[in-house]
């Protein structure tokens, strides 16, 4: 049985972290940014964790 690859796109948004977690990056922070308060464009700056609803997809595409 042969081997199953995981998604690329998949392996370049998302790291797993050391507890077995999956961390990814937040949207809309790349452009028009003016209209955004300083909080939120900091905030939108930081990672963040996969929600649980979603995990059991991205482990899928990652052969977690």
């Amino acid at each position: 049985m042969p081997k199953i690859k995981t998604n690329s796109a998949a392996k370049k948004r998302f790291t797993v972290t050391g507890s077995g977690k999956i961390k990814r990056k937040r949207a809309f922070h790349r452009h028009i940014l003016m209209g955004k308060s300083a909080t939120r464009r900091r905030r939108l700056g930081q990672s963040t964790l996969v929600a649980e609803s979603d995990m059991a997809n991205i482990k899928y595409l990652l052969n977690l």
